[in-house]
């Protein structure tokens, strides 16, 4: 079956040369961004109730953009002044960036991991004296918790915010040829919105073996994976898979 349409279950991106505005004109396939999933912050009532008080903390470990700025709302909410003298863990350099919306970055002590949380782990280490308090949602990967008990550091998470299914009833009789998704609570979501979902002529794209393993959970034919040693990134292997399927079907 040949590939016109595409739905991939995340928000649209925000730079212009995203390799999804190249793979749309250079297939001729219609891209759509549809989130389904999206985050909301918890209360500072919420927070309180988890016996944090952000004064006990003298670093903070940030694992995205949300992290960012439900760890700034939330001080905002308790009328807690951020002191200068906080330390910043981050998990990648975007994270850190990102981060300059809030602090003067060149005034503050931050210190960059490369990519995973693997990779931020020796930095940690190097300051195991100090007392760690992890903003994150209820869905924290299980390998942070397991890498910081690993360490041996004085450390504390706290749900700032939640992980929230979309309403997706608009898209009960909109059909694509491809649905593109990339984490587990993607899958769920579907399966949420449209308990009798079936897949049928629809293929199916999905990005990491958790998700792999959720979409075969939930009964679905995996048609095109990412990522592997010849398809790193997902507008590669969805690029791959339309150049084969519509060379077979003009």
């Amino acid at each position: 079956m040949k590939v016109k349409t595409i739905l991939v279950s995340q928000p649209e991106p925000k730079v212009e040369n995203s390799p999804y505005f190249e793979l749309e004109e250079k297939q001729k396939v219609k891209i759509d961004f549809i989130p389904f999933i999206h985050v909301e912050g918890v209360s500072s009532k919420d927070v309180r109730q988890q016996k944090i008080d952000l004064a006990n903390y003298t670093a903070i470990i940030l694992t995205s953009r949300n992290s960012v700025d439900h760890f700034f709302r939330i001080a905002e909410e308790m009328r807690f002044k951020v002191p200068d003298t906080l330390k910043y863990f981050c998990q990648s350099e975007a994270v850190a960036y990102y981060l300059q919306k809030y602090v003067v970055y060149r005034k503050r002590k931050i210190y960059v991991g490369k990519r995973n949380f693997a990779e931020l782990s020796p930095l940690i280490k190097k300051y195991k004296n100090e007392k760690f308090l992890l903003p994150s949602s209820d869905m924290l990967k299980p390998d942070v918790p397991k890498t910081l008990n690993k360490l041996g550091v004085d450390w504390k998470k706290a749900t700032f915010y939640r992980t929230v299914v979309s309403d997706l009833s608009h898209l009960r009789e909109v059909f694509y040829d491809v649905l593109v998704f990339f984490s587990p609570s993607g899958i769920k979501s579907l399966f949420e919105n449209f308990p009798d979902f079936e897949q049928k002529n629809t293929r199916i794209a999905v990005f990491g073996n958790t998700t792999v393993k959720a979409a075969k959970e939930h009964g679905l034919t995996v048609n095109i994976q990412a990522p592997t040693p010849e398809t790193p990134s997902m507008t590669m292997a969805l690029e791959k898979y339309i150049k084969e399927m519509n060379k077979k079907h003009p």
